[in-house]
């Protein structure tokens, strides 16, 4: 192993290209997704429990925090689809180029700003 080559440890000034945010945004979202799914789940299971269980959930979705983790998870959702599709658009040789790619990254970047606002709207 070579001892002389170059350590980058300092993140702070590692430059990436937008294709580069897209796809570390794009894995820590899914990793966001797989605790997230849980409240999905314990809400839905909540909610189908009884006509009590019902109206706890629906109770405690007017919680202020509780709506904040509700958009997160959501928002992570509609990040991930939209990153997703990309990535299945270029294994369908789409936007596989440099420029392809950049541009792909902007649009995908672009739909799911609007996702996450609209799911804001929503969820308040």
């Amino acid at each position: 192993m070579n001892k002389n080559r170059p350590v980058n440890l300092d993140l702070t000034t590692i430059k990436l290209p937008i294709t580069g945010f897209a796809s570390f945004f794009h894995r820590v979202s899914g990793i966001f997704l797989f605790a997230g799914a849980a409240v999905l789940l314990w809400m839905l299971d909540s909610s189908l429990d009884s006509q009590e269980s019902f109206a706890a959930v629906r109770d405690a979705s007017a919680n202020p925090v509780f709506k904040v983790v509700l958009w997160a998870v959501l928002s992570a959702l509609a990040y991930h689809t939209v990153m997703g599709l990309r990535h299945l658009m270029m294994d369908c040789g789409v936007g596989e180029s440099l420029e392809g790619g950049k541009r792909g990254a902007t649009i995908a970047f672009a739909v799911a700003i609007v996702l996450i606002a609209l799911i804001g709207v929503w969820v308040w």
